[in-house]
C-alpha cells in the first residue's frame, strides 16, 4: 500500500490522505495532482502581468517620446511664423530704401481717376455676379428642397423631445411610484400587476433618451446632417417595441380591473393629479408609444422626397424606412391577432353554454347584433319551426355573431344571459347557402 497526503493552502480545510494499491498508480496520481495545481496558473499570471507592466512602461515612454515630439513641432512652427514675420519686415524696409521714382509723381491725374473709376466698376460687377449666384441658389429647388428637409429634421428633433418628456413623465410619475406602492405594508397593487400594466416602457425611454443625445449631437454639427448612422443604431432594438405593442391590449384590461380597487384608484388618481401629467390620464400615456414607429415612417418618407438620389445617405435611410415598414407590418398582424382571440373569448365567456368552436384561433370576428327570425313560408303556409322546446309561431329577436367560418344564433333570457339555440344555433358556413329573393311577396 502506498500513501500520499494533499495539503490545502487555505484555513479550514483538511488535508487529504490517499492510498494506491500499487506505486506506480500512486506516482501517476500525484503527477497529475502537480499538473493540476493551480500554482502553475499562478506562475503564468505572474509572468504575464511582468509582461503587462513591460508593454506598459513601453508605452509610457512612447507617450512621453510623442509629447517631446509634439513641443519640438510646436517651437519649429513658431519658429517659422517668426521668421515669416522678420522677411515681411526686410521686405517693407527694402521697398523704403529704393528710391522714389519720378514716374508716379508725373503720371497724368487723368490716368489716375480713369484707373480708380476702373477699380470701382471692377468691384461692383463682382460683388453683382456674386450677390446673383446667391439668389440663384437661393431659388434654387436643390435649394428649396434642402430647406424643407432640415425643417423635417427640426421638427423630428422637437417631436423626439416631446415623446422623450412623456416616456420620463410615464416611468417617473407612474411606474417608479407604483413599484414603492406594491412594495408597501399594505400594498394596492401587486408587482406582477405593474409589470403587466408597463412591461419595458423604462427600457423604451433609455433607448429613446440615447436616439434623442444623438439627434441634439448632430444638430450641433449643423449644416451637416447625418441621421443614418442614428438609424442603424435604433433598429436592432426595435424588438422592445414589438413587446410592448402586443401587451398593450392586456396592460390596458389589467389596469382597468386595477382600477376597481378603491385604494389603487385613489393613489392612481392621485398620481394623474400631477402638474407634470397635464390632465392627461395613464392609459393616454400608455398609448403613446404605439403611434412612434408610424411616426418614424412618415418622417422617412419626408425625407426621402426631399433627399436627392446622389445623397450619400439615401440607400441608409432607405433601408432604415424598409426595416420599420416590415416591423409596423408584423406588430400590426399580431395585434389583429391578438385582438381576434380576445374578442373570440370575450363571445365565449357570454354564452352560457360556451361555445367550442370560438376556441379555434383561425375564426375571425366579422360582426354581430340583434335579428328578428321570421317563421318560415311554404306554399302560403305558415310552417312550425323548432326552436329549442317552442314551435316558431311568430317573430323573435335574436342576438347573432357572424364569424369567417361559422354563424351564431342566441336567444337572451330574463336575465340578461345568452344561450346559443339548441337546434341551429351553430351554423358552419361551409354548409349554408345564402338565398336572396327579390320578389316583392
Amino acid at each position: 500500500q502506498h500513501y500520499f497526503t494533499v495539503l490545502f493552502g487555505h484555513e479550514g480545510q483538511k488535508p487529504l490522505e490517499l492510498r494506491c494499491e500499487d506505486e506506480v498508480d500512486g506516482d501517476e496520481w500525484v503527477e497529475a495532482i502537480h499538473q493540476a495545481s493551480y500554482s502553475d496558473i499562478l506562475i503564468e499570471r505572474e509572468v504575464l502581468m511582468q509582461k503587462y507592466i513591460h508593454l506598459v512602461q513601453i508605452v509610457e515612454t512612447e507617450k512621453v517620446a510623442a509629447n517631446q515630439l509634439r513641443h519640438q513641432l510646436e517651437d519649429q512652427d513658431t519658429e517659422i511664423e517668426r521668421l515669416k514675420s522678420e522677411i515681411i519686415a526686410l521686405n517693407k524696409t527694402k521697398e523704403k530704401m529704393r528710391p522714389y521714382q519720378g514716374n508716379q509723381e508725373d503720371e497724368d491725374p487723368d490716368i489716375k481717376k480713369i484707373k480708380k473709376v476702373q477699380s470701382f466698376m471692377r468691384g461692383w460687377l463682382c460683388r453683382r455676379k456674386w450677390k446673383t449666384i446667391v439668389q440663384d441658389y437661393i431659388c434654387s429647388p436643390h435649394a428649396e428642397s434642402m430647406r424643407k428637409r432640415n425643417q423635417i429634421v427640426f421638427n423630428m428633433v422637437e417631436a423626439e423631445s416631446e415623446y422623450v418628456h412623456q416616456l420620463y413623465v410615464l416611468v417617473n410619475c407612474f411606474l417608479r411610484p407604483l413599484r414603492m406602492a406594491a412594495s408597501s405594508k399594505k400594498p394596492p397593487i401587486s408587482h406582477d400587476d405593474v409589470s403587466s400594466i408597463f412591461l419595458n416602457s423604462e427600457t423604451i425611454m433609455f433607448l429613446h433618451e440615447i436616439f434623442h443625445q444623438g439627434l441634439k449631437a448632430r444638430i450641433a454639427n449643423w449644416p451637416t446632417l447625418i441621421l443614418a448612422d442614428l438609424f442603424d443604431i435604433l433598429l436592432p432594438m426595435l424588438n422592445i417595441y414589438q413587446e410592448f405593442v402586443r401587451n398593450h391590449q392586456y396592460s390596458l384590461q389589467v389596469l382597468a380591473n386595477c382600477k376597481q380597487n378603491r385604494d389603487f384608484d385613489k393613489l392612481l388618481k392621485q398620481y394623474e393629479a400631477n402638474p407634470a401629467c397635464e390632465g392627461r390620464m395613464l392609459e393616454t400615456f400608455l398609448t403613446y408609444p404605439m403611434f412612434q414607429i408610424p411616426r418614424y415612417i412618415i418622417t422617412l418618407h419626408e425625407l426621402l422626397a426631399h433627399t436627392p438620389h446622389e445623397h450619400v445617405e439615401r440607400k441608409s435611410l432607405e433601408f432604415a424606412k424598409s426595416k420599420l415598414e416590415e416591423l409596423s407590418r408584423v406588430m400590426h398582424d399580431e395585434v389583429s391577432d391578438t385582438e381576434n382571440i380576445r374578442k373570440n373569448l370575450a363571445i365565449e365567456r357570454t354564452i352560457v353554454e360556451g361555445c367550442d368552436i370560438l376556441l379555434d384561433t383561425s375564426q375571425t370576428f366579422i360582426r354581430q347584433g340583434s335579428l328578428i327570425q321570421v317563421p318560415s313560408v311554404e306554399r302560403g303556409k305558415l310552417s312550425k319551426v323548432r326552436l329549442g322546446s317552442l314551435s316558431l309561431k311568430k317573430e323573435g329577436e335574436r342576438q347573432c355573431f357572424l364569424f369567417t367560418k361559422h354563424f351564431l344564433i342566441c336567444t337572451r333570457s330574463s336575465g340578461g344571459k345568452l344561450h346559443l339555440l339548441k337546434t341551429g344555433g351553430v351554423l358552419s358556413l361551409i354548409e349554408c347557402t345564402l338565398v336572396e329573393e327579390t320578389e316583392a311577396s
